[in-house]
């Protein structure tokens, strides 16, 4: 009898490093939203050609966002809820493209009650790249958990942002303290993997 081949259960493609974008798909609107426009728009401006470049050296990229309370949901859902608000022109500008993997999460940590890391290690993931929203919160706690698992962490500083840029300076600084995580531009990234 011939063997029967599956891919049930594997990613489909293998990426030592992968890049992770946290809550950027986010319609801003929440207290605290309209202080983080701007700087979250800067950061897109950084992340989105990073995240081009990551795409064209072959490292797979993971949307990891929050489900927003909404239980029923689906990825494209999450998409969808943005057009027309506050965070729109950040969402935009770093939409998932079919080649993406996403993962929902509920609370602050893309690790928690979610599959991220099962994903990550289908992926043989080693190396993560982190960015997104917002630096001090999702961003820091997923980055706990990555350090908690054994993962290299790599942080692009100008592609996470916060409210305040104190608050983002002072996650930076713990995440390069205590997760002995990469702090680097965006531009070199890619450059400190190999």
């Amino acid at each position: 009898m011939a063997q029967r081949t599956t891919t049930l259960h594997r990613a489909d493609q293998t990426s030592p490093t992968v890049l992770l974008l946290i809550d950027v798909i986010n319609d801003l609107e929440f207290d605290g939203g309209e202080d983080l426009l701007a700087p979250a728009l800067e950061m897109a401006k950084h992340l989105a050609p990073l995240k081009a470049k990551a795409k064209a050296a072959g490292i797979a990229c993971i949307h990891v966002n929050d489900n927003w309370g909404r239980w029923r949901s689906h990825f494209p859902d999450i998409v969808d809820g943005t057009r027309g608000t506050r965070g729109w022109p950040v969402a935009s500008q770093l939409l998932p493209e079919h080649d993406d993997y996403f993962v929902l999460k509920a609370k602050h940590s893309g690790f928690r009650a979610t599959p991220l890391d099962l994903l990550l290690r289908h992926l043989e993931a080693r190396r993560l790249i982190i960015t997104g929203l917002a630096a001090d919160n999702c961003v820091l706690f997923t980055a706990s958990d990555a350090y908690m698992h054994e993962y290299e962490l790599v942080i692009p500083r100008d592609c996470v942002a916060s409210e305040q840029s104190e608050w983002r300076d002072a996650a930076l600084a713990h995440m390069e303290r205590v997760l002995k995580a990469r702090i680097v531009r965006a531009e070199d990234a890619l450059a400190v993997i190999y």
